[in-house]
């Protein structure tokens, strides 16, 4: 058993993903603090902005409200809440606007039943399940089998799965939340190229998030991919 524990070269695709993650999460903390000192000229706050988009989507059940942090912004479709930060809830900056738009950009998508999201929350169960199991049989599978092994690079891979599928899904709601605030006329269209640039920001830490899991899909390929016994 020796040999799965002497020095490995392929661990540098481990350092990779997680540099290109650390640079894609600094990148969008920089762009939001950079425009979140520039206000819209409306005067809206993110929690207007947010209640306005689900006003004239027709969208009456879902509840606007607070949640500590910051970027900790998220829609919550089994609860049917629109869960906005303490930096974004209350702000007027057109950053605060973008990220509030694009959450609801998620609430339009549950409303009108776009699959992709449909297929990401059907498979949230399942995933966890696999991510919580994968690293403790592959350890496992060194000493006893193989075919462990196997099962649990299976079960890594529905997380890289999950991830990509969760790319569109957050295109779709960056592109929904630019085409509401443009035809709702809730911004302008250079504050809508800021929020555009926000929100490229923040779809980046989604792309290098799959990165990094697939550099890891693919070392422990590398590594285990040909043990069968």
């Amino acid at each position: 058993m020796l040999p799965y524990f002497y020095f490995d070269p392929t661990y540098f695709l481990v350092i990779i993903g997680a540099v290109i993650s650390m640079a894609a999460s600094g990148y969008v903390n920089a762009t939001f603090e950079k425009y979140s000192s520039v206000n819209n000229r409306s005067g809206l706050t993110g929690d207007d902005v947010a209640r306005q988009i689900l006003s004239s989507a027709n969208i009456n059940d879902v509840a606007v409200q607070r949640i500590r942090g910051s970027l900790t912004d998220n829609y919550n479709p089994r609860e049917k809440t629109l869960n906005l930060s303490e930096t974004v809830g209350p702000s007027r900056s057109v950053a605060a606007i973008g990220v509030a738009a694009h959450e609801c950009g998620h609430a339009v998508q549950h409303d009108t039943h776009f699959f992709p999201l449909a297929l990401r929350n059907a498979i949230v169960p399942v995933v966890n399940i696999g991510a919580s199991l994968s690293f403790p049989l592959i350890i496992l599978g060194m000493f006893l089998s193989g075919r462990l092994i196997q099962i649990g690079i299976l079960c890594f891979g529905l997380v890289l799965v999950f991830q990509i599928i969760t790319l569109p899904v957050e295109f779709n709601a960056s592109n929904r939340a630019i085409q509401i605030l443009r035809a709702d006329n809730l911004l302008t269209e250079e504050e809508l190229a800021v929020v555009k640039k926000v929100l490229t920001a923040a779809a980046l830490t989604y792309v290098a998030s799959t990165l990094a899991t697939a550099l890891q899909f693919y070392r422990l390929l590398l590594i285990f991919g040909n043990r069968r016994d």
